[in-house]
């Protein structure tokens, strides 16, 4: 089970196909409510038979996670995704998270993901649950909608990546290719270390290459979610130009 908190959620999941078990309701937001987006949450929810629950404020504070309760809060089924989900198409992009504790970080990189065209993303290591509800919020509703998978070691991520024909590139803070040389196209892998210690030296020992972002001294490192969405865009840029120059051909 996941915990949907909001009505963007709750909405994201209904139109994923995701099933609802249940939801509550702030009493003073579903009676005469003058929010039209929740009325026609609460109109859907009805129509898929969703069990929903008026509560008053103290039980909405202590069912909604967040500091200002959401006037709406459900619990729904977790989403599953086989490996090949993950990998689809011709040219798969797929994002491996290793490390990455920030359940924030976690959500973002997934936002970014599938807001870049990647095909799926892997959540290993000690990496936070892209399920749980901070990740969920951090990627506005994408993990509800884009392939993730949490169930393997990064090792075991690696291996099914290659299996399936892609390239494996570790980011590392320095002495990698630039990711504006490196090249992104065709099927790829890709490993996101996460705060602070980055990805373990036998992990990136495994990859087929190593892709680093220029930085301004003195800075050193970057964000996951940040180096996530360098990457995914410049492999976006390069394989759109690929694309047109078959075009042209």
């Amino acid at each position: 089970m996941v915990l949907l908190d909001g009505v963007h959620l709750v909405a994201d999941a209904l139109a994923a196909g995701i099933p609802i078990h249940s939801a509550a309701v702030a009493i003073e937001d579903a009676v005469g409510s003058a929010n039209e987006a929740l009325r026609t949450l609460l109109d859907r929810l009805n129509d898929a038979s969703v069990d929903l629950v008026d509560a008053p404020a103290p039980v909405m504070a202590a069912l909604s996670p967040v500091q200002s309760p959401s006037a709406i809060v459900a619990l729904a089924e977790r989403p599953r995704h086989a490996p090949d989900q993950i990998f689809t198409g011709p040219a798969p992009l797929v994002l491996i998270a290793v490390g990455v504790q920030d359940p924030g970080n976690v959500g973002a990189i997934i936002r970014v993901a599938e807001a870049g065209g990647a095909t799926g993303v892997v959540v290993t290591g000690a990496s936070a649950n892209p399920f749980g509800w901070k990740a969920l919020r951090g990627s506005m509703g994408s993990a509800l909608r884009l392939p993730v998978l949490d169930d393997a070691s990064p090792e075991q991520a690696v291996a099914d990546a290659r299996q399936r024909g892609c390239r494996i590139l570790a980011t590392v803070p320095r002495g990698g290719t630039s990711v504006f040389d490196a090249a992104l196209g065709g099927p790829l892998a890709v490993l996101i270390g996460g705060e602070g210690q980055g990805l373990a030296d036998a992990l990136i020992d495994l990859a087929d290459g190593r892709v680093t972002i220029p930085m301004q001294a003195p800075v050193e490192s970057l964000n996951a979610a940040v180096t996530a969405a360098l990457i995914v865009y410049e492999a976006r840029r390069q394989r759109a130009a690929s694309r047109k120059l078959e075009v042209r051909s």
